[in-house]
C-alpha cells in the first residue's frame, strides 16, 4: 500500500520532469500545477509538505547555476571528514558513519553461494524501494516500482544465494535514516560485492556531504587515479546501494546533473530535496 508521501512524490516527479523540460521558460506556479492536474493552491501545499520550500525556491536548487556554485567551492569542502558526530538535525552526514565490508573472494567468485539474503519492500519519500541484507549488513537498495522486476534484478547480482522475503534489523536501521532518525546510523553496515576499484569509488562517494555535489573527475582524484574519470563513472553507475551511497551527488563538471541508475528525475528530486534540507539549518 502506497503512503500519502509516496503518492505526493509521484506528483512532484511529474512536476520536476516538466520543470526540467521547460526551465528556460520559467513556468509559473499555475502552469506547473496545471501540468500535474492540480489546482495551484493544492499543488503548492503538496510541494511545501514534501520538501518544505516553495516550487520557485526548489527550481533554484535544481538549476545549472546552483550546481556550478556548489562545484566551485574548495575541493577540501567536498571531502571534509571532520564533521562532529553529535549533530541531531537533518544535516547529520550519516554517510560518514556507514561501514563497507567487501565480500570475500570466494563469495565474489561464487556469486553469493551460501549467502542467506533477506529482502523486503518499503515506501520512501522518493518512491518504492527494495532493501536486501545478509548476516553482515545491507547488500542492496534500489528504487523499484515493479516488485517482480526488483527481485529479478536482486537475484542477478547474487545468482547463487538463498532468498527469504522478511524484514531484518538492518532494514529498520536504513528506514530510520530515510525518515531522518539518525540515532542508529552508526550501526549501519554494508556488505558489498564489488572489485577493489569499485569499493574505493563507493567509499569516496560516502565522503560527499549532504547538500553538496562532486564530479567524476574529483572522485577520480580522491581515489588517487586522476585519469580514471570514465572508469569512475562506470563504478558509480553500478552502485548497488541507492541513496545511502550517494551516487546522486556526482554530476558532470559542466554542472549538468546527467543520468542516474534510478532515473534522472529522481536524481534531480533528491539533489533539490537535500539542498533544501541543508539550506534550512
Amino acid at each position: 500500500m502506497q503512503t500519502q508521501e509516496h503518492i505526493n512524490y509521484k506528483r512532484i516527479e511529474q512536476a520536476i520532469i516538466y520543470l526540467k523540460d521547460n526551465f528556460a521558460k520559467q513556468p509559473s506556479l499555475e502552469q506547473v500545477a496545471n501540468h500535474v492536474h492540480l489546482s495551484p493552491s493544492h499543488f503548492q501545499r503538496i510541494f511545501d509538505n514534501w520538501v518544505g520550500i516553495s516550487p520557485k525556491k526548489f527550481i533554484q536548487y535544481i538549476s545549472l547555476n546552483h550546481a556550478k556554485t556548489l562545484l566551485s567551492e574548495p575541493e577540501a569542502t567536498l571531502f571534509d571528514t571532520t564533521y562532529q558526530t553529535g549533530l541531531s538535525s537533518s544535516s547529520r552526514l550519516h554517510d560518514m558513519f556507514v561501514n563497507i565490508e567487501g565480500m570475500t573472494p570466494a563469495e565474489y567468485k561464487n556469486a553469493g553461494k551460501n549467502l542467506q539474503i533477506s529482502y523486503a519492500f518499503y515506501n520512501s519519500i522518493f518512491g518504492s524501494i527494495i532493501i536486501a541484507s545478509t548476516s553482515k549488513g545491507i547488500c542492496y537498495i534500489a528504487f523499484e516500482d515493479d516488485q517482480s522486476q526488483a527481485i529479478d534484478n536482486l537475484q542477478m547480482r547474487f545468482a547463487n544465494a538463498h532468498y527469504t522475503q522478511q524484514e531484518t534489523d538492518y532494514h529498520k536501521q536504513v528506514l530510520g535514516v530515510f525518515q531522518n532518525d539518525w540515532s542508529q546510523v552508526n550501526k549501519i553496515k554494508l556488505h558489498l560485492k564489488g572489485t577493489d576499484f569499485q569499493l574505493k569509488v563507493w567509499e569516496a562517494l560516502l565522503q560527499i556531504p549532504m547538500g553538496r555535489l562532486s564530479t567524476y573527475g574529483q572522485i577520480a582524484k580522491e581515489i588517487g587515479n586522476p585519469s580514471a574519470s570514465r572508469a569512475v563513472g562506470t563504478a558509480i553507475g553500478s552502485n548497488p546501494i541507492a541513496l545511502l551511497i550517494p551516487c546522486h551527488r556526482v554530476i558532470q563538471a559542466s554542472g549538468i546533473f546527467g543520468g542516474y541508475r534510478w532515473g534522472p528525475s529522481r536524481k534531480t528530486a533528491i539533489i533539490g530535496w537535500e539542498s533544501a534540507k541543508t539550506d534550512h539549518l
